[in-house]
């Protein structure tokens, strides 16, 4: 069984010392993969969870690297708003009230359940803290009951190690013991069929992944194969559960409406493009660098660093260093440096949005090549030129509009086989949903800059080749994910 490692700000977090248990610190963790046992499984007692602080990047880089975390990424973000959370517990409110109907002395008034690795502090509970670490992998958690016209879970926070009293410690220490002798088991997901479908979009975006003429022939070749199609918008999140899968063609995000959309749809058992993994995968350009260098994927040299590595970055990197923000999209966040002084103030910058950034070596090409790949085979290959006078395939001008550049569209056959090859791979790293990768070539090879999970479909761009069958195409992989799934009985039966 691989070993487990434990994650923690600094190593004072842990007043005990386990054999067989080792302890490195998120920084280290981060900057250092080298020091952590290969196929370790990690638990990330990190101090914050914070959406794009150190402890959320100790979980992201874990699934990068193919190695189990708790909590994960997903887990975070679900535990990150009452919103994402709060449709999960309608069974766990229900076995509660259960529970504390059935005890000789149960509790009078709200109180406060505290779990470690699924044991709670209160014995009584054990089924319910069970059933919550299920849904909810948090190494420390703490779950507020609340009696409002019957119990309720009123909130769940996730808790670091700082946060227990010394009467809890013992209580934690031997939950670590127990859960570190036991596999590692996920919990089951579940599905439902149909044959509505919904587009989700903003027609007041400025750079949509669909225009509204290339959105209608999404529409028509719905109906082409028995497929009705609406297009909806945010304010319809409370009629999704009408359709039977969902088609976001609005620029994704993880702290955005697009994610809480595709994470209902997929409780819901509907088929969703982007689901709620892909998502979260490439709208991260950290965990996509880390995951295309644990996988071996040709990519421009990258280094991920926090503010102490900016010290040395350039003696990694030559001048011009490319700098991201992590969750950049349509060529936003990303900078371009040439001396010290524009590196240390752009970097000043990118870091009051993140605690880590990523810096890449500059490759100039003429264009770049996007290849699209749909449950792992390529359907349209492009060349997406750079924008006039700039080095970016769009250029953000000061009054907010953006300019782009020209672009040349292939057949499949006719793109060198080693960008499509290596595009699709990279994809596949992803998932099976549709996808946009970007590949630069030059007298090197080819490299990997981006896997983009919402990529353009646009009229006279990515369906310049196949016209309307691209759009076919895609309709036809949902009919295909609704016709595979099982049928629900005949309310006549």
């Amino acid at each position: 069984m691989p070993a487990h490692l434990l994650v923690v700000d600094r190593r004072a977090d842990v007043k005990w010392a386990k054999d067989g248990l080792p302890v490195i610190s998120a920084r280290d963790y981060i900057a250092r993969p080298e020091q952590a046992p290969r196929g370790a499984r990690v638990l990330n007692l990190s101090r914050s969870y914070r959406y794009l602080g150190t402890g959320y990047y100790v979980s992201l880089l874990a699934e990068a690297r193919g190695e189990r975390v708790i909590p994960s990424v997903r887990t975070i973000l679900d535990l990150s708003q009452k919103s994402f959370y709060r449709a999960q517990l309608a069974e766990v409110e229900e076995a509660l009230r259960k529970a504390i109907k059935r005890m000789d002395h149960p509790p009078e008034a709200s109180f406060n359940l505290t779990l470690f690795f699924g044991q709670a502090d209160d014995a009584r509970f054990q089924d319910i803290a069970r059933t919550i670490f299920d849904l909810f992998r948090c190494p420390l958690l703490k779950v507020q009951v609340r009696l409002k016209e019957g119990w309720t879970v009123h909130a769940l926070e996730p808790l670091s190690l700082a946060d227990l009293r010394p009467d809890q410690e013992p209580l934690f220490q031997v939950a670590l013991d127990a859960y570190t002798r036991t596999s590692w088991r996920e919990p089951t997901a579940k599905a439902t069929p149909r044959y509505t479908l919904a587009i989700l979009h903003n027609p007041k975006e400025e750079l949509p992944p669909s225009s509204p003429r290339a959105l209608q022939k999404f529409v028509k070749a719905g109906e082409s194969l028995g497929i009705a199609v609406e297009l909806i918008e945010k304010k319809d999140y409370a009629r999704l559960a009408e359709f039977d899968a969902l088609f976001i063609r609005e620029t994704t995000n993880l702290d955005h409406h697009t994610y809480r959309f595709a994470k209902k749809a997929e409780k819901e058992g509907l088929p969703v493009i982007d689901d709620p993994n892909s998502i979260l995968k490439c709208t991260n350009k950290v965990y996509l660098a880390e995951l295309l260098r644990a996988n071996r994927i040709p990519a421009p040299k990258t280094v991920i660093f926090d503010k102490r590595g900016l010290a040395t970055l350039d003696q990694e990197i030559p001048y011009p260093i490319v700098l991201k923000i992590p969750d950049g999209s349509f060529s936003r966040g990303v900078f371009k440096v040439q001396t010290r002084s524009e590196l240390e103030a752009t970097a000043e910058g990118l870091f009051e949005q993140s605690d880590v950034i990523l810096a890449q070596e500059f490759m100039y090409t003429e264009f770049d090549w996007r290849v699209g790949v749909l449950n792992r085979q390529p359907i349209y290959v492009c060349q997406y030129l750079m924008a006039k006078k700039h080095w970016q395939i769009v250029k953000h001008g000061g009054n907010g509009r953006a300019e782009q550049g020209s672009s040349r569209t292939l057949a499949i056959d006719e793109a060198p086989r080693e960008v499509i090859e290596t595009a699709v791979k990279a994809a596949g790293l992803i998932g099976d949903g549709l996808y946009g990768v970007d590949v630069k070539q030059n007298e090197r090879g080819v490299f990997v800059i981006e896997i983009n999970d919402n990529p353009s479909i646009d009229l006279g761009v990515e369906d310049a080749k196949l016209k309307d069958e691209l759009y076919r195409l895609i309709m036809g992989e949902f009919l295909r994910r609704l016709e595979s799934r099982p049928r629900k009985p005949s309310s006549a039966t």
